[in-house]
């Protein structure tokens, strides 16, 4: 498989006017390729003077996970100070190493006094309580941060920001968990997790890992109640006071030719134009970047987390 570039890196789909009927066609999965807080990460693994990867003991995974951290550079002679967190959540078929691959997330931040968190989501990327046990979710709002506050001086200052699945991630804590961020931005998220033709989509990103659909939220059907309650579209009002940052493109209307990432762009593009005007008719702010074209890619993201940053700094308390 080569190396991955994309959050979800094979979709279906040939226009937003056809958008559903290509994301429930056959063909999208082939296309896809079918007692917390208490515990200690183990020794940490040093990549570069302040980068290093953490294996985190989970409860709520029943085993250890990865996790990415970048320091502020004065950290190591600052010892009374304590830092804000910004949560970075990666995508489908993806892992915690792909905001350093894929990004200058390290030399953007030099200079800047908090701390850069990127915890494991599982191969699926989707950060969420399974119904096979496994709860992400857990990990990523509890465990997480109450090992960076006794460990790695980590304040109760914390924005959240993801791509891809990582997108639905960051909306997601933020809607069900509220106040537990200060800011969550969204960059070609899975945003209304019912919306027509997404259930397709999810179902696809499991499967492709060898997992059964119904081992995340169930029958899109038959369990709808637990897809609306972790769906961030149905959980809108949880966000009402969160400072956030939602940006998709069209896709293939106005691509640019790389027609399967331009595909899943476009199929996605209802869910978030629907979750933002949710936001809407209740009256909770949001800056919005729908722009033509675009593709569910890095080269498009990377923008998309420029733009958001004063968004994100402002909400952290740190210089844009």
């Amino acid at each position: 498989m080569p190396r991955r570039t994309t959050g979800v890196d094979r979709a279906t789909g040939v226009s937003r006017r056809t958008a559903v009927k290509a994301t429930a066609a056959a063909g999208l999965a082939v296309l896809f390729g079918a007692a917390t807080g208490t515990t200690r990460a183990r020794a940490a693994t040093r990549l570069g003077p302040r980068t290093l990867d953490l294996a985190v003991p989970s409860a709520a995974l029943g085993r250890s996970a990865p996790v990415r951290l970048i320091l502020p550079s004065g950290f190591d002679a600052a010892a009374g100070r304590t830092y804000p967190v910004l949560y970075l959540l990666h995508g489908a078929h993806d892992d915690y190493t792909s905001w350093t691959r894929e990004t200058d997330i390290e030399s953007f931040t030099e200079g800047r006094d908090l701390i850069v968190a990127m915890p494991d989501a599982g191969p699926t990327g989707i950060p969420s309580a399974w119904r096979d046990g496994v709860d992400y979710e857990k990990f990523q709002v509890e465990e997480v941060p109450a090992l960076l506050a006794r460990d790695y001086r980590a304040s109760g200052v914390r924005a959240v920001a993801g791509v891809s699945t990582g997108g639905y991630g960051a909306m997601a804590h933020a809607a069900r968990h509220p106040g537990a961020f200060t800011a969550a931005a969204s960059y070609s998220g899975v945003l209304d997790t019912t919306a027509p033709g997404v259930p397709t989509i999810v179902d696809a990103i499991v499967a492709r890992e060898g997992l059964s659909p119904v081992s995340l939220w169930g029958n899109p059907l038959l369990n709808l109640l637990t897809w609306q309650d972790f769906n961030p579209r149905a959980r809108a009002a949880g966000l009402r006071g969160t400072a956030l940052y939602v940006s998709q493109g069209s896709g293939l209307v106005g691509g640019i030719g790389d027609w399967l990432p331009e595909a899943l762009e476009s199929a996605l593009w209802p869910s978030a134009r629907g979750f933002a005007a949710a936001l809407a008719r209740k009256g909770i702010p949001a800056t919005t970047h729908f722009y033509p074209g675009g593709g569910h890619d890095w080269a498009y993201w990377k923008g998309e987390f420029a733009a958001s940053w004063p968004i994100l700094a402002g909400a952290l308390g740190v210089p844009e």
